[in-house]
């Protein structure tokens, strides 16, 4: 065992350990952070490319604003670029271009292309969501009970939750709780008429998730990114999502709190469900009576604490876990003269299109014509594939890789024809490198699908929704926790909140 003393343990040092570990350091704990890879950020890394820098996993990056104002991370550099546009690409070489700002005169003039109703509608349609939104952010500041046990001390903050609901006003609070469970083309045919417009608002609904238009708690999920991208376009983040990382790990620095790299978890170290401390893979152990885990709850739980260590029928809950991921990322690094604008540029020209996609991951097939999202960061073009399967039918990942990128720049060539011409090299991360170089299971970026049965009290497992796990002194802080899902920092905040409240550590 190393000498040196700590309260609490980090396993991770992507953006929800980072966020549970600057709130724990500035809350006067020692803390030490651990992580596997030799550079901090887990998804939110930024790589290299020939001579130019990109973002891996993310086009965007946006903590929640309390986050960043708590742990003051304007003034270790973070900043974020203005709003750009989402952009609906057309196959008849129209565009449909979406702003959420309010009065954007351009956007309902794009709308009225396809249907002068639509645009009439769209102000009432963003005001709803944007209300929508801050009630989930509620939610996920809210902790979840361990149901069916709920006390005074659970039941307050659910009671201050439901006021919170009940202020939306009578309307708009049946609208939200429908919402949740409706897919999004019940949901959008509700708000607009134009094939057009209700495809462009539903693949939001999808990005990231293994669902289609058609699959139910979609509305959810629409909601849910569109909190976490603060509406439908990505938003970056200046110098690009690295920057995130790197705010995070001066701000824990300065909190007084310890960072290594190159420093990778073999085994949580457990005794009679009581975590003791960790073993790092190079054989060094390090005590502690408190451990976080950011990694997600499968690969923390029968990973590194391992099965033997757990109750027979938690582990039973833990390998039900839905992963399912099914997201390929295409990088091109091009001369720059690829004539892609600035924005969000989505190719989801119809909701039947967007189930199509979705059927493909079903049967372990790639889908021949995709959902893509395409962004740009200078020379690099980067394009979000959805669906490429982790679990393959019929196909290996390397004939799977080459198709992928075919199809993914083709599609997009055929709206920018200069594209193609442009590019020099070509980066793919598939769900199987997901897997093996991030340690995300089967490839998903969210740590567990977010669908009607892992959301809120039942995220990651019911029973389970506190952070907490059966073995005590050990939690979970990453995306697969209550308020996790994209990358927001709630489900990092939350778990140091629970861990501060359980007063670990003395």
């Amino acid at each position: 065992m190393t000498n040196t003393r700590y309260d609490i343990l980090i396993v991770g040092a992507g953006h929800n350990g980072l966020v549970a570990a600057t709130y724990l350091a500035k809350a006067g704990k020692k803390v030490l952070v651990l992580e596997q890879r030799d550079r901090a950020g887990g998804q939110l890394a930024t790589d290299t490319l020939g001579d130019s820098s990109f973002d891996p996993l993310h086009a965007g990056a946006q903590l929640r604003p309390d986050i960043v104002d708590a742990l003051g991370l304007t003034r270790h550099g973070l900043a974020y670029e203005a709003a750009t546009p989402y952009v609906s690409l057309q196959p008849d070489g129209k565009r449909l271009h979406l702003s959420t700002t309010p009065g954007d005169a351009a956007t309902l003039e794009s709308i009225r292309q396809f249907s002068a109703a639509d645009a009439a509608r769209w102000p009432e349609f963003v005001a709803f969501m944007d209300r929508a939104a801050a009630f989930l952010d509620a939610a996920y500041r809210t902790p979840m009970p361990r149901l069916p046990h709920v006390g005074l001390a659970e039941g307050w903050p659910l009671a201050k939750l439901a006021w919170t609901l009940r202020r939306l006003g009578g309307r708009d609070m049946f609208r939200v709780i429908r919402a949740m469970s409706m897919s999004t083309v019940e949901f959008t045919e509700e708000w607009f008429e134009s094939e057009q417009v209700k495809a462009a608002v539903a693949a939001v609904g999808i990005h990231g998730h293994t669902l289609g238009s058609m699959s139910a708690g979609t509305g959810y999920t629409l909601m849910h990114n569109w909190l976490n991208r603060g509406g439908l376009a990505q938003r970056p983040v200046v110098g690009g999502n690295g920057k995130v990382a790197d705010a995070l790990v001066a701000a824990f620095k300065a909190a007084g709190g310890e960072l290594r790299t190159s420093a990778g978890v073999e085994r949580i170290l457990v005794d009679s469900l009581r975590v003791s401390g960790v073993r790092l893979d190079n054989g060094e152990e390090i005590a502690a009576t408190t451990v976080l885990s950011a990694a997600d709850p499968r690969r923390t739980l029968l990973g590194l604490v391992g099965a033997p260590e757990l109750p027979p029928d938690f582990v039973w809950q833990v390998q039900s876990i839905k992963m399912r991921g099914a997201v390929a990322k295409v990088h091109l690094l091009t001369n720059g003269n690829h004539g892609l604008p600035a924005g969000t540029l989505a190719i989801a020209p119809t909701l039947k299109y967007l189930e199509r996609a979705y059927d493909a991951a079903k049967y372990g097939e790639l889908a021949a014509n995709p959902y893509l999202e395409a962004t740009t960061a200078g020379k690099v073009v980067s394009i979000h594939v959805q669906s490429a399967p982790y679990k393959l039918r019929g196909i290996g990942w390397e004939e799977a890789r080459a198709t992928i990128e075919r199809t993914a720049v083709a599609i997009v060539a055929g709206q920018f024809p200069a594209l193609e011409a442009s590019v020099r090299e070509v980066r793919t991360i598939t769900a199987a490198d997901l897997e093996q170089q991030y340690g995300l299971s089967e490839g998903d970026m969210n740590h567990g699908q977010l669908i009607l049965d892992q959301m809120f009290f039942m995220r990651p497992l019911p029973g389970w929704s506190n952070h907490a796990t059966p073995v005590d002194g050990l939690y979970l802080c990453g995306s697969g926790s209550h308020g996790g899902g994209g990358i927001s920092g709630a489900a990092g905040r939350n778990a140091a909140q629970a861990v501060l409240k359980g007063k670990p550590g003395a």
